[in-house]
């Protein structure tokens, strides 16, 4: 489990793609970006989405009816990005590059 006391969900187990995980296999600058992602999106900021979605997300935090959590990360400007997922039961947590959505 990756939960630290100050984490705002458990994020169940992790996974990410194989081109994500191929990534930080080869770059250890990228890796750290992943890393400090998951703690982002672990703390509920949210990184880069519209307040809509930031919203959204913080709802379904606080709702009896929980809906997945969504966050985006950039690495190096808009291009490079990273999405963060996890399920509606918390049950896993995806790290994955936008086309793979």
């Amino acid at each position: 489990m990756f939960q630290s006391i100050t984490d705002k969900f458990n994020p169940g187990t992790l996974l990410m793609t194989r081109a994500v995980n191929d990534r930080v296999a080869d770059d250890s600058q990228f890796a750290k970006f992943v890393l400090r992602s998951i703690k982002r999106h672990l703390k509920c900021d949210w990184g880069e989405l519209c307040q809509e979605d930031k919203d959204l997300n913080d709802l379904s935090l606080s709702s009896e009816d929980p809906g997945r959590l969504f966050s985006a990360y950039e690495f190096n400007g808009k291009e490079d990005r990273i999405y963060i997922i996890t399920e509606w039961d918390r049950s896993y947590t995806t790290i994955l590059y936008p086309n793979e959505y």
